[in-house]
């Protein structure tokens, strides 16, 4: 058993800093780290910019399926503004799955490629 030479706690031989008030069984002095030291992560800008004009894009060429009065029928991404059969209708099933996995797509590669 080992002493701390601190707070005079008994600690076993495989410790190296104490349980109790933290400073070092063997002798040494240890610097705590303060916040100031850990320079904080920050998010990669350029990916959240590159999700935020995809995801205008996704909404300024939406997907299109045919009318509900004939077959199920994917038309394709059409500007919004010139669809490309007449009563056409935006797919909000597509659209929302594609709008989701942009985003999540773009939060994660911010994360990833993050600054350290």
């Amino acid at each position: 058993m080992r002493t701390c030479s601190s707070c005079q706690r008994e600690l076993p031989e495989i410790y190296r800093y104490c349980t109790e008030c933290g400073s070092s069984l063997d002798g040494s002095t240890r610097s705590p780290s303060t916040p100031q030291d850990i320079a904080p992560e920050e998010l990669n800008l350029q990916i959240l910019y590159g999700m935020v004009a995809m995801l205008l894009l996704a909404l300024l060429f939406p997907p299109w399926e045919a009318p509900p009065s004939q077959d199920p029928e994917f038309l394709g991404l059409h500007f919004i503004l010139s669809p490309p059969i007449p009563e056409a209708v935006i797919s909000r099933l597509l659209i929302t799955i594609e709008l989701v996995t942009i985003a999540i797509a773009g939060l994660y590669g911010a994360f990833l490629f993050r600054k350290r």
